[in-house]
């Protein structure tokens, strides 16, 4: 119906603007929502199908603004299109906002033509609304979930990323670290040289803090997991809290009685406690407000709770949660979507890892981080961790003390990288023990098949090119089922024990690793010099 419709055209138009009764019946057997509308713009008549979608009664809305149908958003639109339908007599596809008697919303497609009489002169136009409201809203779910899946993709990328970086600075701190510790013990105590070779390991043991922040990041950090009762750290973290946040600011601490335990590592827990409690202060820093710690329990029984941004899929099951709230300025949607990712910051001095480093946690606690912020509204983060239930995850690896162990036996030493060799060699004969070095998988494999006896120990490097340390560790096992191999990787030890568990794996060491550390995990493996 391209063109205006003339009420000559229409060989048996009704007398009045109202439909008679040999239309009444086609009229309200049509589905799209039908108006009859005067050239003021008042409803003249409405067919059944707009009434039950309304909710309306005919009498209600005959006689009323055309206008007063619509949503108080979409009316300055209305307006437009009803504008555009004075001047050339039609519209087209015109997308708008109805509200139902009762305030419910519905979107539909409008289209009208103008009905003339026989002078040309307005006399009604009719008005057709195709409702698509269903598949507005299955559009905005696919949008959301395409949103979510994005940002899970994008956030699970960045965590590979980080993850190989540290992997490799792993590598690089080994070197720098065992050779200060070589020449420290090459020197006399009283050498001025001394206190610099100290220096030298203090920057390189806190770039390995860094280091374990990108692997926090990548869900793949050290732990030292034991059952917490997650209401007392609260409470014993509450006095530096409170000294942590502004002064414009106040911390309230609500809490639970016979919560159950969480199997978490409590320095990690009191790092996401510490960095989300800041956030929230910083958030309010000029304005003042309220910052609302809260732990609780509950039992989730879908994928996660409606109106959330959750940021982690959840299992079914039982959870305690910490909930830290404040009073700020909120975020806007673009802010949520980053503000996971590695060095992303709003702060103008801000820096480091921050969230990125909660999510990694709380990927590795197998829980899960759900986010609710608007502008203007203030923002809350609620972080699930599993209910224990009994059984340790991961094995503890606690940091082991200085030794001055000396042992005899042979290593067998497998590394691509060509500075992790030389030092790990030069460390492993300052423990008194011989070595083979072997730079890859098919190497290391084809000597310990010539000196299988005389090869007490396998070093092995878990990341190389061509076969890596677990194809190396199924061959070696192929060749001896009772060989003994320690894997080093730049990964977290527990990564590498889980990764490996049932494999016959002798045991893990995570790069950077010191001399004491070294020679504390042989002293269990290998005999002491003179034995």
């Amino acid at each position: 119906m391209d063109e205006e419709i003339t009420t000559a055209e229409i060989s048996s138009a009704p007398a009045g603007d109202r439909l008679d009764a040999r239309f009444r019946g086609f009229f309200d057997s049509i589905t799209e929502y039908c108006y009859i509308i005067s050239p003021e713009g008042r409803i003249l008549d409405v067919n059944r199908a707009a009434l039950d979608a309304l909710g309306y009664r005919r009498e209600e809305l005959i006689g009323h603004p055309i206008a007063s149908i619509y949503a108080p958003e979409s009316r300055p639109a209305m307006e437009q299109v009803f504008t555009a339908w004075k001047r050339s007599g039609k519209v087209r596809n015109a997308e708008l906002v109805v509200q139902t008697k009762d305030g419910r919303q519905r979107t539909v497609i409008l289209n009208a033509t103008a009905v003339r009489n026989a002078d040309g002169s307005l006399r009604h136009s009719i008005s057709v609304q195709h409702d698509i409201t269903e598949r507005k809203e299955r559009e905005r779910g696919e949008l959301e979930l395409e949103r979510r899946l994005q940002q899970m993709q994008r956030l699970e990328s960045l965590g590979v990323l980080a993850g190989g970086i540290a992997h490799d600075f792993n590598n690089i701190l080994t070197g720098i670290l065992g050779h200060a510790e070589l020449a420290q013990s090459d020197l006399s105590y009283h050498s001025p040289v001394q206190e610099s070779i100290a220096e030298i390991k203090k920057a390189a043991l806190r770039a390995a803090e860094l280091s374990s922040e990108m692997l926090a990041y990548a869900g793949k950090g050290r732990f030292e997991t034991q059952d917490i009762v997650l209401k007392d750290l609260l409470e014993s973290m509450l006095p530096m809290l409170k000294s942590c946040v502004s002064k414009s600011c106040t911390l309230h601490l609500e809490t639970e009685q016979g919560l159950p335990l969480i199997h978490a590592d409590p320095s990690q827990i009191r790092q996401i406690i510490m960095n989300l409690v800041i956030n929230a202060s910083e958030a309010m820093e000029e304005r003042g407000g309220a910052v609302t710690l809260a732990v609780g329990a509950t039992r989730i029984a879908e994928e996660g709770p409606a109106g959330s941004d959750d940021i982690v899929p959840i299992a079914h099951g039982d959870y305690l949660f910490v909930e830290v709230a404040d009073q700020g300025e909120g975020m806007a949607p673009e802010v949520k979507t980053r503000i996971f990712e590695p060095f992303y910051t709003t702060k103008f001095t801000g820096r480091g890892l921050g969230l990125s480093a909660v999510l990694g946690i709380v990927r590795a606690h197998r829980g899960w981080l759900a986010l609710r912020s608007k502008p203007g509204a203030g923002s809350v983060f609620r972080v699930f961790f599993p209910a224990a239930s009994g059984d340790d995850p991961r094995p503890a690896t606690g940091m082991p003390a200085a030794s001055e162990w000396r042992g005899k036996g042979r290593v067998l030493l497998v590394d691509d990288e060509e500075m992790v060799r030389q030092i790990s060699r030069k460390l492993l004969r300052h423990l008194g023990l011989d070595v083979l070095v072997a730079e890859d998988g098919e190497t290391a494999v084809a000597l310990y098949r010539e000196h299988r006896a005389e090869i007490d120990l396998v070093l092995l490097d878990l990341t190389m090119p061509g076969m890596g340390g677990e194809a190396a560790h199924h061959e070696l096992r192929k060749i001896d089922p009772e060989v003994r191999v320690v894997l080093a990787s730049g990964y977290s030890e527990s990564d590498v024990s889980s990764r490996f568990a049932g494999q016959g794996l002798t045991s893990c060491l995570q790069k950077p690793y010191t001399l004491a550390k070294l020679g504390d995990l042989l002293r269990g493996l290998l005999p002491a010099a003179g034995s």
